[in-house]
């Protein structure tokens, strides 16, 4: 079948995927909410069946990805994470060296730890390491992030859009897929992919400050503190009484009161004689506060971000696209009410924004300067809410017992599915069971670290991908890629790889996998091929992300921290998207032929 003689309910499937990328791209609503809107359309037109578009939910890919937040919460809570990554840095203060030792371990550790975990810990790991040695973060985020990247595509559990595709192999109908029967693509690209990293990042890594060292050296300057006068008109008043928490200029950070720190001040919180108020926003905003009757500007003006004698409480953040927060400014959002936390600045691009903190309407990939409550990590450490959660000075301590007993079934959970042939949901499932049981994870941690948006984002990516096969779009699809490949299965696969790659360029990589594998599918039936090929091809294309923020999760995670701008993403990546491309596409046809 061609697009010519495509019916109707083909036209509206292509439809609905082209208005859910655009939606996506925008940014104005969640992925969750998009793609649950694409699946009610389908449905509603009677193009999937309502079973087939709740199909997604018991997937055993879709189930061994929720299983594995289980493992990667664990690793988390314990600290067994941060022990990895204190052994991966070393002790070397030389760039190169650190940098080649930093990418190599990576890689290895992604091909069994999802990569998201480790980059989230790397990322806080590399900037306290650099600081402490003079250098920059910039030089090592982006290549640890696309090391991590790269080895995740070795093993069926290094990254979710392997789960992903396993789980519609068997679907499909096909023989199961084995843990490493990706390493022989993936491998070579891996050696490839990381000779690059070394040798280019050299002339090709920016060396720049990140998002929160360029806010913590820019703070005296967008910091004001004010004291409340004894005789004045505010004492007794609360803050909102008071007018202080809608100021145009500036931001309610922090009130002190003798010895005592308030952070994330309430509104209905009771002013009091020599209160010192610490305000943040644009450097002209001390004259609308000098304008309030009964403040007066600080003699000395003492606030520092690395007050420790305060005890205070700085965190970074980096929102995800799952962020209520994201596409409202922080008022909106109620950021300060949900979190009990005050942001101090807003980071975007690699430059801190000069908007006061309350007015910037926030965008997934922003990085946050905030100051919380102590109990901010335990509560929120682990939300899907932010891609990146890091103490500025110092992290949780390790649970020394409890971290060797999940790195422990993490190796069983491994050996068990490579060995002994125990499925991967199978396998997936006991390792959970046992670090519940171990309690190397309570059921608080577990609940505010399972991903549940996620999940249905893939579901209902399941269900798109259905639709594409069932309407004919997909076979559709397939016929034009054949006709433009001449019918020689070697470029239509180089058709359908470079699909996967654009479409996880622009859309999530879970959402490219699963839209091109009928694609991919079809492709080979119509070709009268083996379809394993095309299957690798779809697998790898799809987590071949690395040329804009948004082609891989991970990519946003160092964006802030590492001071990165977009076009730091297309210098480094697109050389390195064409050499994994070339790679891939010589080594598939010789370990999976037609």
């Amino acid at each position: 079948m061609e697009l010519a003689g495509l019916g109707w309910q083909g036209w509206l499937t292509i439809g609905v995927v082209l208005a859910t990328l655009g939606l996506l791209l925008r940014e104005r609503l969640g992925p969750d909410r998009v793609l649950a809107g694409a699946v009610v359309v389908l449905v509603v037109t009677g193009v999937l069946e309502p079973a087939e578009a709740l199909a997604g939910f018991w997937n055993p890919g879709v189930l061994t990805v929720a299983l594995l937040f289980v493992l990667v919460a664990a690793l988390r809570t314990t600290g067994a994470i941060r022990w990895l990554g204190a052994w991966v840095l070393g002790r070397t203060a030389r760039e190169f060296p650190a940098r080649l030792r930093l990418t190599a371990i990576a890689s290895v550790l992604s091909a069994f730890i999802n990569n998201t975990p480790i980059v989230a810990t790397l990322a806080s790991a590399v900037e306290h390491w650099a600081r402490a040695r003079g250098l920059s973060p910039s030089r090592f985020l982006l290549p640890m992030n696309y090391a991590t990247v790269l080895g995740g595509m070795c093993t069926l559990i290094g990254t979710s859009t392997n789960l992903i595709v396993a789980g519609l192999v068997i679907t499909s109908g096909m023989a199961p897929l084995g843990m490493f029967d990706p390493l022989p693509v993936a491998l070579p690209a891996v050696v490839v992919g990381l000779a690059y990293l070394a040798v280019a990042g050299r002339w090709l890594l920016p060396e720049r400050r990140g998002a929160i060292e360029q806010a913590a050296a820019e703070a005296r300057e967008y910091a004001v503190e004010m004291v409340v006068e004894p005789a004045g008109r505010l004492v007794g008043r609360t803050v909102d009484q008071a007018g202080l928490r809608h100021l145009s200029g500036s931001y309610l950070v922090e009130l002190v009161r003798g010895q005592e720190l308030l952070t994330a001040v309430a509104p209905d919180t009771a002013l009091r004689a020599g209160d010192r108020l610490v305000f943040v926003g644009v450097t002209n905003a001390v004259r609308e506060l000098r304008r309030i009757e009964g403040l007066r500007p600080a003699t000395e003006q003492l606030f520092k971000l690395d007050g420790a004698e305060r005890r205070r409480n700085l965190v970074e953040l980096v929102l995800s696209r799952f962020s209520p927060a994201v596409g409202k400014n922080l008022r909106e959002s109620a950021f300060r009410n949900r979190y009990n936390a005050a942001v101090i600045a807003v980071s975007r691009h690699g430059r801190r924004l000069d908007q006061k903190p309350g007015d910037v309407v926030l965008q997934a990939g922003d990085t946050l300067l905030a100051e919380t409550a102590p109990d901010f990590m335990a509560r929120f450490g682990n939300s899907p809410d932010f891609l990146l959660v890091s103490l500025v000075d110092g992290e949780r301590p390790v649970q020394p017992g409890k971290a060797l007993a999940t790195l422990a079934i993490l190796a069983a959970m491994v050996l068990a599915n490579t060995v002994f042939g125990l499925p991967i949901l199978a396998s997936a499932a006991a390792a959970a069971l046992a670090v519940l049981l171990g309690r190397c994870v309570g059921l608080a941690e577990l609940r505010r670290s399972l991903d549940l948006r996620l999940i249905a984002v893939i579901a209902c990516s399941f269900a798109l991908g259905a639709a594409m096969d069932r309407s004919g779009a997909a076979a559709a699809v397939a016929a034009e890629l054949r006709g433009l490949g001449g019918s020689d299965p070697f470029l239509t696969l180089v058709l359908v790889y470079a699909m996967a790659v654009l479409f996880t360029e622009m859309l999530t990589n879970n959402a490219a996998a699963v839209l091109m594998f009928p694609i991919g599918l079809a492709a080979a039936r119509q070709l009268g091929v083996d379809p394993m090929p095309f299957v690798m091809a779809v697998m790898i294309g799809a987590s071949a992300g690395f040329i804009t923020p948004i082609g891989y999760q991970t990519n946003l995670m160092v964006y802030g921290p590492g001071g990165y701008r977009f076009l730091d993403y297309v210098r480094l990546g697109a050389p390195l998207s064409l050499l994994v491309g070339v790679t891939v596409l010589w080594t598939i046809p010789r370990f999976w032929p037609f």
